[in-house]
């Protein structure tokens, strides 16, 4: 991949930016997007509260689909 040194201003507005932007050249014609870095490490991710009654009933549970079975049903349930 080819890449483009940016000067100290341009660097620096796009360092601080959050969300995907457009970059255009003068005219307003889109040159294409940018779109910045972003830190996953930084996030915690919680994960769902279940009980530990739910993971019992959920392990002695002999109700189980096949992939294809819960595909049909998937969509069946978009056709209707």
């Amino acid at each position: 991949m080819t890449q483009i040194t940016l000067d100290a201003t341009l660097a620096t507005r796009l360092s601080t930016l959050a969300a995907p932007v457009e970059l255009c050249d003068p005219s307003g014609r889109i040159l294409g997007r940018f779109v910045p870095v972003v830190d996953l490490s930084e996030l915690e991710f919680d994960a769902p509260e279940v009980s530990d009654e739910e993971l019992d009933r959920r392990e002695q549970s002999t109700e189980w689909y096949t992939t294809e079975e819960v595909l049909a049903h998937l969509k069946k349930l978009g056709d209707a």
